[in-house]
């Protein structure tokens, strides 16, 4: 990077124009060279600030680096950030390391996190500007994301769900490494369900196809919602799902329907509702959101209790979909492992992790080598067990 750079802070997406961020590579649909992920577009990113998701008073105040250069002063590089309070809506836990750290006198919070809030998904954290020098504009980033902690003299930074390709740039600045696990479905070029089918072994096949029958008993019928479906009527149902059982499964669902509405005006292509009805009433739901290559599976509510339609939902529907849409990947969000008997295999996700204080990077840096061996282990064993069939040693008939 020849020209001369600077890092600026900016707290909000309010303040970014919409057409300088969507110059970063994976930002919008309009770079080919970088699969579009919609969590990192200026659209979601300011829907969760403006609808009061993620702002100060939820405990997300953005401290967004913004690497600007040239004579124009042209956006080069951005890392979405935000100091923080506590460690909710993050989905990769240090709640451990807090308690630990301020036991022993310190003080943990408020932190940094660069993450995109309440979103268990892998993507491009060290945005660059299409053209611009990858590498250099990303270690700026990295560097500029530890001078931030030196100046707010904060315990921490985090950056979760990273891709892997980032995760060199971060430990070459001095981050530790943290491995966990999703799971994925990998579309292996299937031109239909049926084709992925044939790939398991036959007492799983057997048991997907009960599990799918049983789940539309009674009835039941599954919509793709998506673009100009998203009226404000199907926001109110889906919202009343996520409400529902958002309600009973975290104590507090930390969206609220506003914004929904607002990704609803500002991304209505990228977002895919699969909602199951009943009567000719809808009675559960599921959101996906539908990047350049991947499906990215959120989060489900009903307001009925079905056996087996959560997975029919969130898994198989999103199967099809991806199938249908030729996407490579279906991510369905964080933990687990009852997706490994739907097809869905475990795959490594990454975070990095600069600890300012001497003593507790030394403990956490212990701690996380031993995790890292357990998630690779785990990863090895699940595979194994996965339902795929093995070689020419199974039964192939139906």
């Amino acid at each position: 990077m020849t020209e001369a750079v600077r890092i600026r802070i900016e707290t909000s997406f309010a303040d970014i124009p919409a057409e300088d961020w969507a110059r970063l590579a994976g930002a919008s649909r309009g770079d080919a060279r970088e699969p579009y992920n919609p969590f990192v577009s200026h659209a979601f990113l300011s829907s969760l600030e403006e609808s009061g998701c993620a702002v100060a008073e939820t405990g997300w105040l953005g401290q967004h680096l913004l690497l600007e250069g040239g004579e124009d002063g042209a956006l080069r590089g951005a890392l979405p950030v935000y100091l923080k309070s506590h460690s909710q809506g993050e989905y990769v836990f240090d709640h451990g390391w807090a308690d630990a750290f301020e036991r022993a006198g310190g003080r943990y919070y408020p932190k940094l996190q660069a993450a995109i809030p309440f979103t268990p998904a892998t993507g491009p954290r060290l945005l660059h500007r299409t053209g611009e020098p990858v590498v250099e504009t990303q270690a700026a980033l990295a560097e500029g994301l530890k001078e931030l902690t030196r100046r707010h003299g904060v315990s921490s930074a985090h950056a979760t769900f990273v891709p892997e390709t980032e995760m060199p740039v971060f430990e070459a600045a001095g981050y530790l490494h943290r491995t966990d696990q999703q799971f994925h479905f990998i579309n292996a070029g299937y031109g239909a369900y049926e084709d992925f089918l044939e790939t398991l072994a036959s007492r799983k096949r057997k048991a997907l196809k009960k599990e799918r029958r049983a789940a539309l008993e009674h009835g039941i019928e599954i919509d793709w919602l998506t673009g100009s479906d998203l009226t404000e009527s199907i926001w109110d149902q889906f919202f009343a799902f996520y409400m529902d059982t958002g309600s009973r499964k975290w104590g507090r669902p930390y969206l609220n329907r506003r914004f929904y509405s607002l990704i609803g005006e500002r991304m209505a292509d990228d977002i895919l509702l699969v909602m199951a009805r009943r009567e000719g009433r809808y009675i559960a739901g599921a959101i996906n959101f539908i990047g350049g290559d991947t499906l990215y599976g959120r989060h489900w509510g009903c307001i009925e209790d079905h056996p087996f339609l959560h997975f029919e939902v969130c898994y198989h529907q999103a199967i099809d979909f991806a199938i249908g849409k030729r996407l490579t990947r279906v991510e369905a969000g964080a933990q687990g492992e009852h997706k490994l008997a739907r097809g869905y295999l475990p795959v490594i996700t990454h975070s990095a992790h600069y600890i300012a204080h001497a003593g507790l990077r030394r403990a956490v840096a212990d701690y996380l080598e031993r995790e890292r061996q357990d998630v690779e282990m785990m990863g090895d064993y699940l595979a194994e067990h996965g339902p795929f069939r093995r070689g020419e040693n199974h039964d192939d008939t139906d």
